[in-house]
């Protein structure tokens, strides 16, 4: 496609129709372009074609991520929320996106998630432990809603327990919609959230704690040009990605593998096979579906015209399946490589946890094909979120599986070992 020429879809990430649609829904609207227009949410570009998306994720200064209301920004909610609150450094451009990435990149590295394997590794097992002899479970309420959750309690520096503080209002504040009827109790959540973040920084301030929200108060200190609201922001970015995505994606693995049992059986038996497996159901299912950018100029990018002030959708999910660069995109190749998914997005703004989510996902589901191999999905309890257009995730996945017997600690036990640990400075 080039010059002004439009080609105008009916396409909403956020109707039933994407829902029931996904994945397949993206070669309808390719073959109509690599970037096409919706006219929903104020009207908007909606990219689907991967190489596409990667030219236009190189060129931050042209597609903004930034909310600012002044110069017209809108940040990377497409409809854009009300308020002129940023989601933290997601929602903020260079330089000043660099200044809170690069104290959170030491924290972030393959080399520090690492050390966070033993917590994660005690963590599932006491969850496991807590179903074990019942022979049921709910993957999500009993598993991968508990291990992110903790984990990121402990990478912030907040106590493990306080997880159960977060833990729902994390989750629903992405998948209730605002004219649903549970938003006003949903909304009330987010203030406690909201107030349990601020009453947590200024603990850190008296008696810091290891972790992300030490290291972000004490670069102020230093000078770094961090503010209150840029600083409370990146802390609610960090609960909800470290909560949401990973959930989403062990769900979704979990649900996969009691479809097609003979791909369970062989991660099973080859569990070398976990590393490529993660990023091909990061690819295949894309728990974080894509994100909003607002033209800071009249420019061309990708053989396309883009007008200062348009809305653009980097559509993640959608490329994720573009048949130009993988072969197969509906199917899931488990030892697909090279996979040049956007899973994590792309460019400046690519998931800072990625390393953290493959390192939860693939311990939670090490320890459920250990100690559940034979586990079977109760289709008829499964609950996805009603609108997967921000994240592609669930809220109940029950299951029943041979009662196996505990094998460790209860987690009430195991986190409070823990935290001794990290109050006296490990990992």
């Amino acid at each position: 496609m080039s010059g002004r020429e439009r080609v105008v879809v009916d396409f909403d990430q956020h109707s039933p129709e994407y829902k029931s649609g996904f994945p397949g829904l993206g070669h309808d609207l390719r073959e109509q372009g690599p970037i096409v227009w919706s006219d929903h949410h104020g009207g908007y570009w909606v990219v689907v074609g991967r190489e596409a998306l990667g030219e236009i994720a190189k060129h931050p200064e042209l597609f903004s991520n930034d909310r600012d209301r002044d110069k017209g920004y809108k940040g990377v909610a497409i409809p854009a929320p009300d308020g002129d609150g940023r989601g933290g450094f997601l929602e903020m451009d260079p330089p000043e996106h660099m200044d809170y990435r690069r104290v959170l990149n030491p924290l972030l590295s393959p080399a520090a998630v690492e050390r966070w394997g033993p917590l994660v590794t005690e963590v599932a097992d006491a969850c496991i432990d807590a179903v074990a002899e019942t022979g049921a479970v709910d993957f999500v309420d009993d598993l991968a809603n508990v291990v992110p959750a903790v984990l990121t309690m402990g990478l912030l520096g907040m106590p493990l327990a306080d997880w159960e503080v977060y833990c729902e209002p994390a989750h629903a504040m992405v998948y209730t919609p605002p004219n649903s009827p549970e938003f006003v109790r949903t909304f009330r959540l987010i203030l406690r959230m909201v107030e349990s973040i601020t009453a947590s920084i200024a603990t850190a301030r008296e008696a810091p704690r290891p972790g992300i929200i030490k290291a972000l108060l004490a670069a102020r200190d230093a000078g770094a040009p961090l503010d209150e609201e840029g600083i409370e922001g990146t802390i609610l970015l960090v609960i909800g990605g470290g909560f949401d995505t990973t959930t989403a994606l062990t769900a979704h693995a979990l649900e996969w593998l009691d479809q097609d049992r003979g791909e369970r059986r062989r991660l099973r038996e080859e569990p070398e096979l976990l590393d490529t497996a993660t990023e091909e159901l990061v690819r295949f299912f894309t728990p974080a579906q894509g994100g909003g950018r607002t033209v800071t100029r009249d420019c061309e990018v990708a053989g396309h015209r883009f007008r200062k002030g348009e809305r653009v959708w980097m559509a993640y999910g959608l490329s994720n399946h573009d048949p130009e660069v993988f072969e197969r995109p509906d199917e899931i190749v488990p030892d697909r490589f090279p996979n040049r998914h956007a899973g994590f997005g792309l460019g400046i703004h690519r998931c800072i946890g990625s390393n953290l989510a493959r390192l939860t996902f693939k311990t939670m589901l090490g320890a459920v094909l250990r100690r559940m191999p034979d586990y079977e999905i109760d289709t008829a309890g499964i609950v996805r979120y009603d609108d997967i257009g921000t994240i592609n995730g669930y809220r109940h996945l029950p299951a029943r599986f041979t009662p196996v017997r505990k094998e460790g600690a209860p987690l009430a036990d195991v986190l409070g070992r823990w935290q001794e640990r990290l109050d006296a400075g490990a990992p």
